[in-house]
């Protein structure tokens, strides 16, 4: 399969005083492939909407790229200016859709007149007759009636305003979409409806691949090929959707999946799993495994030692234990 996105080693931090910074994305490492939903799931705070910004490439103040490649078809996007990225790869060749549509769109404006501002942004030579053409069609092809866009944003549902969100973000037909919690807040028909237009982009090749990032567990089953697990700001387990939630290798994976609620007998009788303690500091992570501090199987080697992802059985693993590992990533 065909690689559209690879990070390596990413590191992104908000600076939060001269010598101080919180290590939102650590030593983050994944693929993404032609076709494919990648999902990215994990606790609030663990990191997960920062990585979204990250691979855009656009890093704004107070995030800042430390280290690390974020390459988009062999191109460290890292490396490009602002005003080269927002022309050439933001919107054309990967777009993101942030989790809150009422701040992402203005309320003060048509929702025609912020297609034409947005799409204008990246290409000042476009009319508007020629954008509002092609936000019709996208519209109509989605089965998104084309009233939506003379209308405010407070005018529609929470989920119509989402599912608009994501017409208008793919408009360019870019190759990868990063949508960043896109089902939060909405109620489970909307939830569904704005699952079922993303998968139709992609059978339709609006777009080539998803990230779709949530801490909605049981979404990741309708929708992802694969899963990556974040903890205190790094990836600690990548495989199929199968390996992570059925096969989990790492212990804090192994306590987030027993946790879903299943619609089973005695589930109201049966107490859920948790977790002592809480995530670390990442102003101050502690040395070694970061999940070290609330695992049961913890030594003084995971303590002592900076654990990598590793290759285990087909998936990627950021533990020791119990693994015997075959090689590093």
């Amino acid at each position: 399969m065909k690689k559209l996105l690879v990070v390596k080693g990413l590191k992104a931090y908000y600076q939060i005083g001269p010598e101080e910074n919180v290590k939102a994305v650590d030593d983050v490492s994944l693929t993404l492939y032609e076709g494919e939903v990648l999902g990215i799931a994990g606790e609030s705070g663990c990191g997960k909407s920062t990585l979204a910004r990250s691979l855009s490439g656009l890093f704004l103040p107070p995030l800042r790229h430390i280290s690390g490649e974020v390459l988009l078809d062999g191109v460290d996007i890292t490396k490009i200016d602002e005003r080269r990225l927002r022309k050439e790869v933001l919107g054309k060749k990967i777009s993101f859709i942030p989790q809150s549509s009422m701040n992402a769109l203005n309320p003060t404006l048509r929702i025609r007149n912020f297609v034409v501002d947005l799409m204008r942004e990246h290409n000042p030579e476009l009319l508007e007759e020629e954008v509002l053409r092609r936000a019709e069609e996208r519209f109509d092809s989605l089965s998104l009636s084309k009233k939506v866009l003379d209308s405010y944003p407070f005018e529609l549902s929470g989920g119509m305003r989402q599912r608009t969100l994501v017409a208008v973000s793919t408009l360019m037909n870019p190759d990868i979409v990063v949508a960043d919690e896109p089902t939060s807040a909405l109620d489970v028909t909307s939830q569904r409806q704005v699952i079922e237009l993303l998968a139709v982009m992609i059978e339709r090749k609006i777009m080539k691949s998803l990230i779709f990032i949530t801490h909605e567990l049981p979404i990741l089953g309708q929708i992802a090929d694969r899963i990556a697990i974040m903890y205190a700001g790094q990836i600690i387990e990548i495989g199929t959707l199968s390996q992570v939630i059925f096969a989990s290798s790492h212990p804090y994976t192994k306590t987030l999946m027993s946790s879903m609620i299943v619609p089973e007998e005695g589930m109201r009788e049966r107490e859920l799993p948790s977790v002592p303690g809480s995530p670390p500091d990442l102003r101050h992570p502690p040395n070694g495994c970061r999940f070290a501090q609330r695992c049961p199987q913890a030594t003084d080697e995971c303590r002592a030692n900076d654990i990598k992802l590793r290759r285990f059985q087909g998936r990627l693993v950021r533990c020791i234990h119990p693994l015997k590992v075959e090689r590093e990533l």
